[in-house]
């Protein structure tokens, strides 16, 4: 599936629950996930390479955790992403597999996630991520067969601002986790 994912900081998560409950939209109750983010090796950032995650998730404290594998890949020079997922019954064998395929532990990454739906492509996330300070406002749509990726990136980049966020973030929580430090560049 093609993304086009924008990103951004905010204080605290309270600041847009206020904001979007003040509009009559509403997200859903807090997911708790643990991922741990798997490169290549020879990794570096920027140069198109492929992620692995391997997340686990927890919908209801008393209910069975659930392991999702996926596959995402940031195409730079478009500002497209693929991601590819699949639920996964063994954890461990999942976690062989991977670094059987050459891939190596990159970050860990531990969030409170709430997630709400603007339209039938377009997901709104609002992540509290431990070891970050503030909140993350992260909205990925699904690009259309022969939509253009600038006008889909426009828009979120206006969903950003109509929910007062001026700034965007790149880097991923993996990244701003091991480098101890936020990049925000200004919604133009």
């Amino acid at each position: 599936m093609k993304k086009v994912i924008v990103k951004s900081q905010i204080a605290t998560a309270e600041i847009l629950l206020e904001r979007m409950a003040r509009i009559g939209m509403e997200f859903l109750p807090v997911v708790w996930q643990h991922e741990r983010i798997y490169v290549p090796r020879g990794f570096r950032s920027g140069m198109n390479q492929p992620r692995i995650g391997l997340r686990t998730e927890v919908k209801v404290a008393n209910q069975p955790a659930e392991y999702i594998l996926y596959l995402k890949r940031h195409i730079e020079d478009s500002g497209v992403d693929f991601v590819f997922s699949t639920p996964v019954k063994k954890y461990t064998e999942a976690t062989g597999i991977i670094h059987q395929l050459g891939f190596g532990k990159l970050a860990e990454i531990s969030r409170q996630r709430r997630t709400m739906w603007l339209d039938e492509n377009t997901l709104v996330q609002l992540d509290e991520v431990e070891g970050l300070d503030g909140a993350f406002v992260k909205i990925e749509a699904e690009l259309q067969e022969g939509e253009p990726v600038n006008a889909l990136r426009q828009e979120l980049l206006l969903t950003l601002k109509t929910l007062q966020l001026e700034t965007m973030l790149v880097q991923t929580y993996g990244e701003m986790i091991n480098s101890n430090l936020i990049q925000p560049y200004y919604i133009p």
